[in-house]
C-alpha cells in the first residue's frame, strides 16, 4: 500500500481524572482531578487539538466504586466533574477537536440526552459525540431508587429504543425551520416541526425537543459494548466503535463481524468506524518508555490493584486466592461488563498468569493492549493493525495526565504524520467530517425499533 493509498488513522484521546493508570495519580508528575483547574483541563485539551487529534473522549460513572474504605481511600475514581459541563467549557477554548461524553441509557432519560447533546453541538458547532453505555456497575442502581440493575438483555433492549427516542428527538425540526422573520413576525415554520409521538415498552415521549436541529443533524454516537448484544447495537446504530482487543486475531474477529452485521440496517462499513483502545508509553527510546511503564507498574498498590481486578472481572473476589497462585479457571460470568470479563480471562489463561501477574497486566489499562516504546516503535504496532484491516484508528488511552498527551504528541504523532498515516491538519470543522462519517437520516427514515 502506498504512502497515498493509505487511509488516515482517526485518533481520540480518553481524558480521565489524571489518565487511565491505576497508580497514576501518585507519580509525582501527575496532576489528579480534585486538583486540576480548568486551566489545567482547558492546556490538556488544547495540547490534543494542536496534535491533530480527533477527539478527546470522556468516560463516566454514576457512583463510588463498591469497595471497603480501606480500599476506597486509594481509589483515583472517586471524584470526577460531570463531564458535559466541562466539555462545553473546553468547547468555547477550542475549535476543531471533537467533545465526546459518556452516558447511560440506564439512568437517564431520552429527553434529556438529547436535550443536553444537542445544546453541546450548538455550542461547539458541531463538535459533540455521545458515548452510549449502559451502565455495569451495580452500585449506580442504588443511585437511581433501585434494588438492583438491570438483566444484561433488558440493558441492551432499553438503549436500543432509548437512542431510537433519542434520534427522533434530534430530528424534531428540520434544519430550515426557523426563519426568523421579523417583518411578518414568524419565528419558525410549523411545517417543519416534528414532534416524536413516542409510545414505546421502556419510554414514551409526545412532544418534540426545545432545541433546534443539532448543526452535525445527529451527534456522533460512539459504543463500547462487544457482547452479542453489544455488537448488534453498534452494526445498528453506532458511528464509532470504542473496543478492547489484545490479539490480532480477535481484533480481525471482532472487525468482520461488526461490519458484517450492517448490510442488514442498510448501512455501508465505511459509515462506521472501529477504535481499538490502546495504552501507550511513548519515549525517546524503548528503554526509557520501559522504565516510565515500570515505575507506574510500581505505584499500584496491591489492595487497589486485587479490588480493581475483582471490578472488571465482575465481582469475583480474587482476596480468596494466593497471590502468586494462578488465576482460578471457574470464574462465572456476571451481569457487568461480559465481553471485558470475557476478553481478561481469556488473557490470563492464554499466557498462564498469577493472580499478582493478572492485575498488573490488567489494571493499568484496564484490558485494553500496552504500547511502550519509541515512537516509531509505537507507529510501527498501529501501522501494522491498521494495514490489517482490523482499525480504523484507536482510542489512546493515557497514563497520566499531562505527560501522557504531551509525550503522544512529541513521539507518536510526529512518526504517524511522517508516514503519512495520520493528518497534519483537520480536514473539516465539525467532528463528522474529520472522522469521515456521513450525516445521519431523520429518525422518520431509519428502521422501526425491535429487538432480537
Amino acid at each position: 500500500m502506498s504512502q497515498t493509498e493509505r487511509r488516515q488513522l482517526k485518533l481520540c484521546v480518553v481524558v480521565a481524572p489524571t489518565g487511565a493508570h491505576v497508580g497514576g495519580w501518585r507519580h509525582p508528575d501527575a496532576i489528579s482531578d480534585v486538583e486540576a483547574s480548568f486551566e489545567d483541563w482547558r492546556r490538556w485539551a488544547q495540547a490534543a487539538e494542536r496534535a491533530k487529534l480527533d477527539a478527546v473522549f470522556f468516560a463516566d460513572t454514576l457512583s463510588l466504586p463498591d469497595s471497603p474504605p480501606e480500599i476506597l481511600k486509594r481509589d483515583l475514581a472517586v471524584s470526577r466533574y460531570e463531564p458535559l459541563t466541562l466539555l462545553s467549557a473546553i468547547a468555547v477554548h477550542t475549535e476543531k477537536l471533537g467533545l465526546v461524553a459518556t452516558a447511560t441509557t440506564s439512568y437517564n432519560e431520552p429527553y434529556h440526552i438529547a436535550r443536553k447533546f444537542a445544546s453541546l453541538d450548538h455550542l461547539s458547532k458541531g463538535r459533540a459525540g455521545w458515548n452510549l453505555v449502559t451502565s455495569y456497575f451495580e452500585n449506580e442502581s442504588r443511585n437511581f431508587g433501585r434494588d438492583g440493575h438491570y438483566g444484561h438483555s433488558q440493558r441492551y433492549e432499553r438503549a436500543l429504543e432509548f437512542y431510537e427516542v433519542v434520534a427522533k428527538l434530534w430530528d424534531s425540526w428540520e434544519e430550515d425551520a426557523f426563519p426568523v422573520d421579523k417583518a411578518k413576525g414568524l419565528y419558525f415554520d410549523p411545517a417543519k416541526l416534528h414532534p416524536p409521538a413516542h409510545k414505546g415498552k421502556h419510554f414514551g415521549v409526545a412532544g418534540a425537543l426545545n432545541v433546534s436541529r443539532p448543526p452535525q443533524g445527529h451527534p456522533v454516537l460512539l459504543q463500547a459494548g462487544s457482547s452479542e448484544e453489544g455488537r448488534e447495537l453498534a452494526a445498528r446504530t453506532a458511528d464509532v466503535v470504542f473496543t478492547a482487543q489484545q490479539t490480532l486475531e480477535g481484533a480481525r474477529e471482532f472487525y468482520r463481524d461488526v461490519k458484517g452485521r450492517m448490510a442488514k440496517y442498510g448501512r455501508h462499513p465505511d459509515t462506521l468506524k472501529i477504535l481499538p483502545g490502546i495504552l501507550t508509553v511513548p519515549g525517546a527510546t524503548q528503554a526509557e518508555a520501559q522504565a516510565k511503564f515500570d515505575l507506574l507498574q510500581s505505584l499500584i498498590h496491591p489492595a487497589i490493584g486485587l479490588s480493581r481486578l475483582s471490578t472488571i472481572a465482575g465481582g469475583f473476589d480474587f482476596t480468596r486466592f494466593p497471590l502468586d497462585g494462578p488465576v482460578p479457571r471457574d470464574i462465572p460470568l456476571t451481569n457487568a461488563s461480559q465481553s471485558r470479563q470475557k476478553l481478561i480471562l481469556e488473557t490470563a489463561y492464554r499466557e498462564g498468569l498469577t493472580i499478582r501477574e493478572f492485575y498488573l497486566r490488567i489494571v493499568g489499562s484496564y484490558g485494553h493492549r500496552v504500547l511502550i516504546g519509541s515512537g516509531s516503535q509505537i507507529a510501527d504496532d498501529m501501522q501494522e493493525w491498521a494495514e490489517a484491516g482490523v482499525a480504523d484508528g484507536f482510542v489512546i488511552i493515557p497514563t497520566f495526565l499531562p505527560a501522557a498527551i504531551d509525550d503522544l504528541a512529541a513521539h507518536v504523532v510526529p512518526e504517524l504524520q511522517r508516514r503519512g498515516l495520520f493528518r497534519r491538519d483537520y480536514e473539516g470543522s465539525t467532528l463528522r467530517e474529520n472522522l469521515g462519517l456521513p450525516a445521519r437520516p431523520f429518525a422518520s427514515a431509519a428502521p422501526q425499533a425491535s429487538w432480537g
